[in-house]
């Protein structure tokens, strides 16, 4: 960092990346931020500044500035991490102190000494606060350390699964042998084996996977497990919607011997949304009439997919939003993207990391994923580009995560 991109960063103020502090403030101030700003996505804290974005320097060495937050890092954090530290000159003389942080922090989540106990910050805006249980748990489950969706769901046991739904799994996807409905032992084995069902005390529960892919009801104890869907008719949500529909049950479709549809699961059921309201051009060739959808199927299945496979489930209270306006296709997962994850390395197709892995396997043994790491670029991007030479837009929003599929240009309304 130059001096030129640091004055503008204490010009823009504190925010979500940026912490301003005193040199004489406490240790326990220091290490509160340098964990909000990890379990978040990194930052900088500027030593030697006012909250007002003054500059008050350092009121000691740079030497013993850089020891002295060193050892909070390594001693006041848990676990320890090694920021990257620099100091600026200013034209008077004073000192500036840069301590960055790095992103995607592989040790989420990072507490914070205070006293005799240990505590998990996280930052909101400019704000650092002590995060909720659900905040810390979506640290840990970003972090890996934690799988929610194999966590069991209370009161869903056995009873609780579609067995036609999943002897078709086996039948015809997996091409394997069933156990008999009245061989309970061989059932229990088998999905317990499979991380679909979890054993919890005396009893067995479904867990999060099982109930989302082959539930009998999974809103009755997920209800954000599902997909809103809106077709709108100008380039803004409004209250008349063309269409709209709540998609609610398992993920899961059954399909026929010959690989067909015959109960269509979420997934299927969105992409149909997407195909009935989506619109298309249509021209003369010679005397032959054609047709090309608005957005390339390919490009629709997978961002559905990608949805469905790396939305932050235990985010409750929010559906997968796929939203259809005049000139563009909006598909928004709840939810930052998982930890490691970046939108140039979706681009680039090297992303080998899933936020749920056993959802992403049975997926796969379904076909609704084929290449590894390699569905964004290959069919999001390129079919886009192939398609009507639009680049689809990929953003992580605050707690979501937005692609946005775009109409050929002149083709809006049609």
């Amino acid at each position: 960092m130059n001096r030129t991109e640091m004055l503008e960063l204490i010009a823009n103020g504190e925010n979500s990346l940026v912490e301003f502090k005193r040199d004489d403030c406490h240790a326990d101030e220091v290490t509160k931020e340098m964990s909000a700003l990890l379990n978040l996505e990194g930052g900088f804290i500027l030593l030697g500044v006012e909250d007002d974005g003054q500059i008050s320097g350092l009121t000691r060495s740079q030497k013993d500035a850089e020891e002295w937050l060193m050892n909070i890092a390594h001693n006041n954090l848990q676990p320890p991490t090694t920021p990257v530290w620099t100091s600026m000159s200013m034209d008077d003389g004073s000192v500036v102190g840069i301590m960055e942080l790095t992103a995607d922090s592989p040790g989420k989540p990072h507490k914070a000494r205070r006293g005799k106990a240990w505590v998990t910050y996280t930052r909101v805006g400019s704000v650092s606060r002590e995060a909720t249980r659900e905040e810390e748990g979506r640290l840990y489950q970003s972090a890996r350390l934690v799988r929610y969706e194999i966590k069991s769901v209370a009161d869903m046991g056995l009873e609780n699964l579609d067995f036609d739904r999943i002897e078709n799994y086996l039948r015809v996807v997996l091409k394997r042998s069933v156990p008999g409905r009245a061989d309970v032992k061989g059932w229990r084995r088998f999905l317990l084996n499979s991380d679909l069902l979890v054993t919890v005390g005396d009893g067995d529960c479904t867990s999060v996977a099982g109930l989302l892919l082959f539930g009998l009801n999974p809103n009755r104890r997920l209800p954000q497990a599902g997909v809103t869907a809106a077709a709108f008719n100008g380039v803004q949500k409004d209250y008349n919607t063309v269409d709209e529909e709540r998609i609610r049950g398992p993920l899961a479709p059954i399909l026929s011997k010959s690989g067909g549809k015959v109960d269509r699961g979420v997934i299927d059921r969105t992409i149909d949304f997407v195909k009935r309201n989506m619109g298309g051009i249509a021209w003369l060739d010679g005397a032959r009439r054609r047709r090309k959808r608005a957005f390339p199927l390919d490009a629709v299945r997978e961002a559905v997919v990608n949805a469905v496979v790396h939305r932050d489930y235990a985010r409750e209270g929010t559906d997968i939003e796929v939203s259809l306006y005049k000139d563009r296709l909006e598909v928004i997962s709840p939810g930052r993207l998982p930890n490691g994850v970046t939108v140039d390395k979706m681009k680039e197709g090297v992303v080998r990391v899933a936020r749920n892995e056993l959802l992403k396997e049975i997926l796969r043994d379904y076909r609704y994923i084929e290449h590894q790491g390699m569905g964004v670029r290959n069919r999001i991007i390129e079919s886009m580009r192939r398609h009507n030479g639009t680049e689809p837009d990929l953003e992580e929003e605050d707690d979501r995560f937005v692609v946005r599929l775009w109409k050929e240009p002149g083709q809006e309304g049609t």
